[in-house]
This record gives C-alpha cells, structure tokens and sequence, in this order.
C-alpha cells in the first residue's frame, strides 16, 4: 500500500515538472511582449528627440537663417534674458556649421539614449537640462516674458515640454498604487501639478492681450501657410478666415477648454478618460493650426507643441500597474 502511494507520488510529480517550468517560460514570453505602457511612452518621447534632430540638420539649418531665427526670439524680452540669447545666437553665426551639427548631434543622441534602456535615466536627465538651455536661447522662454506669446507658435515654448515629460515618465516606482502612468516616478501630486502647470499657463496665454485681439489667432494661423504642402496650406487658411475679426471671442472658448483640462486632472481616475480624450483633440487641433510645425516646410526645428501635448495626455491615461519586478 504504502508502496503504491509513494509510485503515484512520484508519478504526479513528474507530471507537475514539465508545467511549473512552462509557467515562468510563458510569462517571460508574455513580459517580452507586452510592453510597458511608460516604456512604450519613453519610446515616443525618443522618436520625438530623434525627429528634432534629423530637422536640425536640415541645409537651411546650416544657413545664416538659424542663427538670425533664434537672435529674433530676444526681442521684447527683458535684458538679463536678451543679453544671452543675442550673445548666443552670434557665436552660433560665427561657428554655424560645426555648433549646428553638434546641436543636432546632441538630439539624436538623447532620442538613442532614451531608446536604450542602460542609458534611460542619463538621457532624460540631460534632456531636461538641455530641454531648459534651448527654451532659454533659442525659444526666447517662449516669449512669456516679452507679452508676445502665442499658443500657434508652441507657447509657453514646445521645448519646454519636453523637460515635462522627462519628469514625468522617469523610470522609476516611487506610487505603490499609481491612478495613471505620469504618477509612477513622479508622484502623483508633482504629476498633477505638472499637468496643472501646463494647461493652465496655456489658458492664461491664450487670453493675453497679444492673442485676444481681433486678428491675432487668424493672423498667427494664415503665417504658419507659407511653403506648406497645399493641403494644409488649404486647412490653414480657411481656418483663419473663419476666425477673422474673431479673436476675443475664439480666445475666450479656448481658454475656457484649456482651464477646464487644467482642472480636470483633480477628478477621480475613472473620470479621466473622456477628459483625456479631449486634450488629445485638443492637441491635434492646435498641431494642425500650427501647420504641423512647419516640418514639411523644410525651415522647422521641431514638430511644435501638439505631439507633446498628446504624449503628456496619453501619460496621464489610467493604466494597469506593472507586475512586479518589470522593467521601466
């Protein structure tokens, strides 16, 4: 009897055998394919940086055109933040070809650094100083200060932007129980605050005296048309004759849905998602207005502000907490 058992003892765990070591087998497979909705986040951020760079090494970018674009960005702007830029922009002229190879250099570099998970924590590190650096000296900290700020150009500055989205998807775990992605590394009341930041300044921007005025949003629209593709030269122009004479009131309207979005993010989680949806419209909108940054115009640094606003809406998108010991 006791025999007996000991045989079927013995047989039933060399059954088990082959099934236990095919379960960790399968979820390796699953976690090799399954990826990381921060993960899948950092990638587009990466694309983004490779993007910029392949832009910056466009022929005009190596004309006298660039460095007279960003000394442009000082004018209004008080002296201790002119003075810089106007400084840097001529040592630019001076050694243009090698600083603007360098320059692009630098973006594809941390486009691959944040693509290679070894290199993730260093490249969004120095993304988010070089991030500060080009808002500064080339963006004019998106003409905030010089009351010329305009959300058709990308305020308060596409580049900024980016030094956001670093924080917010920086690969780390520090919300045992995070409601959305952007709350992992940073938190969720820096992720919020963020959030806030940003939408917020925007409905400020958008009710400024600059872009209040009768033909100021239709303005900043029809200038983005020049050299684009004649569809969305098409798209641009009917747009702004559509807001003609119509400023105020079409400021007003927007400033009204970017300080609802900036609010929005106090709701409760399971209310996100129709919010969410409409800061993703929202920046597509704004993409298309901008003429999608100018990047088929062959004169365009960056994409501009509305893929960014897309990547920062879909980083606050509730997601499933990874398993445990998954990568960032």
């Amino acid at each position: 009897m006791s025999e007996s058992l000991a045989v079927g003892r013995a047989e039933g765990w060399a059954r088990a055998q082959p099934q236990a070591r095919a379960q960790p087998q399968a979820r390796a497979k699953s976690g090799a394919t399954a990826l990381d909705p921060r993960r899948t986040l950092q990638l587009a951020l990466a694309a983004l940086w490779l993007f910029d760079g392949i832009l910056q090494y466009q022929p005009s970018m190596f004309t006298t055109a660039f460095p007279q674009m960003l000394g442009d960005s000082a004018q209004g702007n008080p002296a201790v933040v002119a003075g810089p830029i106007t400084w840097s922009a001529g040592l630019i002229d001076h050694h243009l070809a090698l600083l603007n190879a360098v320059f692009a250099t630098i973006q594809v570099a941390l486009g691959l650094g944040i693509a290679w998970r070894p290199t993730v924590k260093a490249a969004l590190a120095a993304s988010v100083a070089w991030s500060l650096a080009v808002w500064w000296l080339g963006e004019g900290l998106g003409g905030v200060l010089a009351g010329t700020a305009s959300l058709i150009d990308g305020a308060p500055g596409a580049v900024i932007l980016y030094a956001v989205l670093a924080v917010l998807l920086w690969p780390a775990d520090r919300a045992a129980e995070a409601p959305f992605t952007a709350a992992r590394g940073a938190g969720p009341g820096l992720a919020r605050a963020l959030w806030l930041a940003v939408w917020g300044s925007m409905a400020v921007l958008a009710v400024l005296p600059a872009a209040r005025a009768p033909q100021a949003l239709s303005g900043a629209i029809s200038d983005m048309a020049s050299g684009e593709p004649t569809w969305l030269a098409w798209l641009d122009i009917h747009a702004a004759s559509a807001l003609n004479q119509h400023g105020l009131a079409a400021s007003i309207v927007l400033s009204a849905v970017l300080a609802a979005l900036a609010a929005s993010v106090f709701l409760p989680v399971r209310r996100l998602r129709p919010v969410l949806v409409l800061a993703l419209v929202v920046a597509v909108v704004l993409w298309l207005a901008q003429g999608l940054g100018g990047v088929l115009t062959g004169m365009s640094t960056d994409p501009n502000s509305g893929p960014l606003l897309a990547l920062l809406a879909l980083s606050f998108w509730p997601a499933p907490r990874p398993a445990e010991g998954s990568p960032a």
